[in-house]
């Protein structure tokens, strides 16, 4: 009888095991092509440019072995290190400013009310627009003469003549700030409002005993 059984299970596990193979094989051919560009546009080219840094690299002629010369020039140079202070400067800067933006229209969207989902939509609308076409766009909409702010700065009085936002940093760098807030803030707004969604009616309860207001994003629990 124990025979009879072991010589039954005995095809039952092959079976099982070149069924989870088959699976296995199928999985790896749907991931595949995603594996395939991640390898060919992001290793590759990750990997040749860390072989490139290693050698003085003309645009014509050849190329000749320096080691690790570039990066202890990189380091001396103060380009490098303005470059660096300016991109922390605006890391910091632009995600306060999408944050401050973003919660709000979460807090605002979050609660079902009239007209939700159009308010949803035209706010998470700019998200999916690409980065090229939102700086297209943007460098239309701040042209001095055939944009939009400055003519209509000019037009209702606001200034005194047209201004070009794009011409000294602090308004260019303020106008790339903007463009930025206006791309990002809706993708940020739904992550920020899935959070909000997932607060557990009865901390939301306990929150309003405590003091917290009757404001659903007003808990601190949030954040934590």
């Amino acid at each position: 009888m124990t025979t009879i059984a072991a010589t039954t299970a005995a095809p039952a596990r092959a079976y099982k095991l070149v069924g989870a193979g088959r699976r296995q094989l199928i999985g790896l051919l749907y991931v595949a092509p995603a594996v395939a560009l991640v390898v060919v546009f992001f290793i590759v080219p990750l990997c040749m440019t860390a072989w490139m840094s290693l050698h003085n690299w003309p645009l014509m002629g050849a190329h000749s072995f320096v080691g690790l010369d570039n990066y202890w020039a990189i380091l001396r140079d103060t380009r490098f290190w303005n470059a660096l202070k300016f991109t922390g400067y605006y890391t910091v800067v632009v995600t306060i400013a999408i944050f401050a933006v973003a919660f709000p229209l979460a807090l605002f969207i979050e609660r079902p009310r009239q007209l939700t989902g159009l308010y949803r939509t035209s706010f998470f609308m700019p998200a999916v627009i690409g980065f090229a076409s939102a700086s297209l766009l943007w460098s239309w909409l701040l042209n001095v003469d055939s944009g939009l702010f400055s003519p209509a700065a000019f037009e209702l009085g606001l200034t005194e003549k047209k201004f070009n936002l794009l011409a000294t940093f602090q308004p260019a760098f303020w106008s790339i700030i903007a463009m930025v807030v206006w791309k990002v803030a809706g993708f940020t707004m739904i992550i920020l409002m899935t959070g909000l969604q997932s607060i557990p009616p009865d901390l939301q309860e306990a929150a309003m005993i405590d003091g917290q207001g009757h404001s659903r994003g007003s808990a601190p629990s949030p954040c934590r």
